[in-house]
This record gives C-alpha cells, structure tokens and sequence, in this order.
C-alpha cells in the first residue's frame, strides 16, 4: 500500500486556504451570507474559507451543521 494518493492531495492544496482555526472563527459570518439574497458574495468576500472547505471534511461537516441549524438547505459541506 502507497500513499501516493495522500501526498497528492496534499500537493494540491489551495494557497489561499486559511485553516481550521481562522475558518471557523468566522464560520458563523460565512454561512449568514450564505443564507442572503446574495449567497455567491461569502465565496467572494471569504475565498480562504471557501477553499478551507472544499479541502476540510470536519470543518465542512461543521458548515453542514450550523447551515442546517440556521435553517439551510442541506448540503455536502461544500461552499
């Protein structure tokens, strides 16, 4: 068994991607925004928290979860 496939991943990690820490000190801002009339603007005024979800699953499940709490559609974690 290699580990190609994780070091791959790893090598295709967005730059702009913030981190766990700063996405989800803002987590709650990003998903009112989402949640607005104009729902594209949290991707274009928080890049690096989008990024951070695409490539993180417990920070996206934690997306998933406060969306659906705040009474969001349901997703997959993906911004």
């Amino acid at each position: 068994m290699t580990h190609w496939p994780e070091l791959e991943e790893f090598l295709r990690t967005d730059a702009r991607d913030v981190g766990c820490d700063q996405a989800l000190r803002i987590l709650h801002v990003y998903v009112d925004l989402v949640l607005s009339e104009t729902g594209q603007e949290a991707a274009r005024r928080y890049p690096g928290v989008a990024a951070h979800l695409l490539a993180c699953g417990p920070c996206a499940d934690d997306y998933d979860g406060l969306l659906s709490a705040a009474g969001g559609p349901a997703g997959d974690g993906r911004a």
